[in-house]
């Protein structure tokens, strides 16, 4: 190890930054008593170049800094922080323990053992994670910048990183699967697909160790580093190469007109609870960064993975918004897609807050203010915000949305009222006047539950691999099997099958709102029934690119509806649809099987509307029958020249299920017969 002459260095800014001088380490901790900086050569390296802080040189009110002239990006480095271990009051110190600097640009994870960072008083010098030195401005953008898509005009994506080229079959050469390098030579499919961003399941550097003997964390709700990007999603090996091969993956997304939206995991940490590792935080300031009990030796759960970020208090706090920042500025994300939102409404004893300090400072940042921020507006307690999310900007995931029109495709009474509302992008949940439609993301599916196609081939979840006993995951799917549960070769139900997810994209497609669809429903992917598939990092989660093969009828579908559907000016109005004509904004009419006569009663499973835009001369007439018989519905007439095409019809074999409009056949009938559990676009237009 090189000599190295450590000068004070300044407390600003937080992190390891590389300067002209050298490198300035700076760390918060109030109640530390010593502070050890450790520089390693590699990452197996068990004696390090220690550093020692002089409380009366290095530390300025509660931050401990230093700057090293002569290091390099790259380098390696932790922390060891001794205090007092007193969990009554909240201290866990624990110096044996080396640490993750909470601004770490990226961590190397070789060698790593959660188990060790779980004992007391073990010195896991060996088996510890690293953070790594990073210099971010080293690095040619090429004039890109984030996109700024308009909601109005988004299709979203749901992707996990890793399991989209993991699996063999992707055409990925084998040391780039499951990379961010292997993702880009997958943009054109993205592309070709027609969606417009991609929300990445965490990419934080999270803990893959954290979950049952034998499986490892696959989603990635378990962050140890919010600044780093996830070292196993880097084909690179560098201990900086993650930062820039991420970045490339979002330069070539942006070259080809998607953006990059982050799932990102604000509401807890991989420490978990009192029995779990120390890893940063909790060998930190264990009472500042995390929701406490009564009994400040317990950790508040609002996450429902052992412990809650205590976002509100101001360190933590400033801590999230300069993550925030920072992947805007130097990694040019678009977006945040916020895991579990409601818990950054909780003050620092775990009271829902009404005005939240960190929300509004994330609502009024102008450094994101061009950034789409989506909250998930609950926690794992019963904290359900869906319409009540503070401010202005916050766009929600609509899980009312997905309930209901679940409920009515299955064929559930009492659904029809329901999903009228979900349609027109829920103005019964968002009830504020000036709510702009696209600020509930509406989904069918997400990582969280049932695939699309197993939502109609299983009636109940199937979670035995998980090793929980089949105990997780969520017991109410509003899930239809079709008539068989799982696997089978009936082709009856074979078509119904398809019929009901060409169903549920149709609806999702014609909803006033920001769609989102889950990777790999657009080809069927099924992981057997499986509903909460976290700890499941194999071919049961990895996108299967034999089914793009199998599967090319319902490609082709979802791929005509977000390019011909979802492009048409009425999905871009950007006030909520009312019945009420006008001649300047797009609007609705609703029906049943008569015009003008729309069936709400309890027992219908019928619905029909009109779609007008009057000034791009748009007009859609749709019909969803989830009846279980046959049935004739009225058209309603167009002013000549204008005259009906069926653009969709589920009921349908491709490539007649899709017609694209200037080939589309003509409806002259004042009926149209719409088959059992179907669903109807027609397209006014010239014959």
């Amino acid at each position: 190890m090189k000599e190295f002459h450590a000068l004070p260095g300044q407390s600003y800014p937080l992190g390891a930054t590389v300067t002209d001088a050298g490198v300035n380490f700076s760390i918060f901790s109030k109640n530390a008593r010593s502070v050890e900086l450790l520089l390693f050569d590699h990452p197996a390296d068990t004696e390090p170049l220690v550093i020692e802080f002089d409380a009366d040189k290095n530390k300025t009110f509660y931050y401990w800094h230093c700057l090293v002239p002569g290091i390099e990006p790259g380098q390696l480095y932790g922390y060891r922080v001794d205090g007092p271990y007193n969990p009554a009051i909240g201290h866990r110190f624990d110096r044996s323990k080396v640490l993750i600097d909470p601004y770490a640009k990226a961590v190397v994870t070789d060698g790593y053992d959660r188990e060790a960072a779980k004992k007391l008083h073990y010195d896991n010098i060996g088996c510890c994670m690293k953070s790594v030195v990073v210099d971010t401005f080293d690095y040619d953008w090429n004039g890109d910048r984030p996109l700024m898509i308009p909601h109005s005009k988004s299709i979203i994506y749901e992707l996990h990183v890793g399991g989209f080229t993991k699996n063999p079959n992707s055409g990925v050469p084998h040391d780039k699967g499951g990379t961010y390098a292997g993702l880009i030579q997958k943009i054109p499919y993205l592309k070709e697909l027609g969606i417009t961003a991609v929300e990445l399941m965490p990419v934080q550097q999270f803990d893959d160790q954290e979950a049952p003997a034998g499986l490892s964390n696959y989603w990635g709700y378990s962050p140890v580093a919010f600044f780093a990007p996830h070292s196993s999603y880097s084909f690179d090996k560098s201990p900086s190469g993650p930062v820039n091969e991420f970045r490339n993956m979002v330069k070539a997304l942006h070259a080809a007109g998607i953006e990059v939206i982050l799932d990102v995991v604000f509401n807890h940490t991989a420490e978990a609870d009192e029995k779990g590792p120390t890893l940063s935080l909790k060998g930190l300031h264990n009472y500042a960064y995390y929701i406490l009990q009564a009994d400040h030796s317990k950790y508040e759960n609002f996450s429902g993975c052992g412990n809650s970020i205590n976002a509100n208090f101001s360190i933590v706090r400033t801590m999230i918004l300069e993550c925030l920042k920072y992947w805007v500025t130097e990694m040019h994300v678009d977006g945040f897609r916020f895991d579990l939102a409601s818990v950054l409404c909780r003050g620092e004893n775990g009271e829902p807050l009404d005005n939240p300090p960190l929300l509004w400072s994330i609502e009024s940042e102008p450094v994101l203010a061009g950034t789409k921020i989506i909250a998930e507006a609950w926690d794992a307690i019963g904290l359900y915000q869906l319409g009540k999310f503070i401010g202005s900007r916050f766009a929600e995931w609509n899980g009312q949305f997905r309930d209901d029109v679940r409920r009515f495709v299955k064929g559930d009474e009492g659904t029809a009222q329901k999903i009228s509302s979900r349609i027109i992008a829920s103005p019964d949940i968002y009830t504020r006047p000036d709510r702009e439609p696209y600020r509930s993301i509406n989904l069918i599916t997400c990582h969280d539950g049932f695939t699309l196609n197993d939502l109609v081939s299983f009636n109940e979840k199937h979670n035995e691999a998980n090793l929980q006993n089949n105990t997780d995951g969520m017991t109410d799917n509003f899930s239809w099997n079709c008539g068989a549960e799982g696997d089978t070769d009936n082709p009856d139900i074979e078509k119904l099958r398809l019929k009901q997810i060409k169903n549920f994209l149709t609806i999702l497609s014609i909803s006033q709102g920001t769609p989102m669809i889950l990777m790999g429903d657009e080809v069927r992917h099924t992981q057997s029934g499986n509903n909460n598939a976290y700890c499941q990092d194999n071919a049961m989660t990895w996108f299967d690119w034999d089914l793009v093969k199998s599967n090319t009828g319902l490609l082709r579908f979802v791929t005509m509806l977000n390019k011909i559907i979802r492009p048409c000016r009425i999905f871009q109005d950007e006030h909520i649809l009312t019945s009420t004509y006008s001649s300047t904004k797009a609007y609705i009419t609703w029906h049943g099987v008569k015009i003008g006569k729309p069936d709400f009663n309890n027992n219908s499973h019928t619905l029909a509307f009109t779609l007008t835009h009057p000034v791009f001369g748009e007009k859609l007439h749709v019909i969803l029958n989830a009846y279980w018989n046959a049935l004739d519905f009225e058209l309603p007439r167009l002013k000549t020249p204008l005259l009906w095409h069926r653009i969709v019809d589920t009921s349908l074999d491709s490539p007649d299920d899709f017609n694209e409009p200037d080939n589309a056949p003509v409806v002259t009938s004042r009926l149209y017969n719409v088959q059992p559990r179907s669903s109807i676009i027609l397209m006014g237009k010239m014959g």
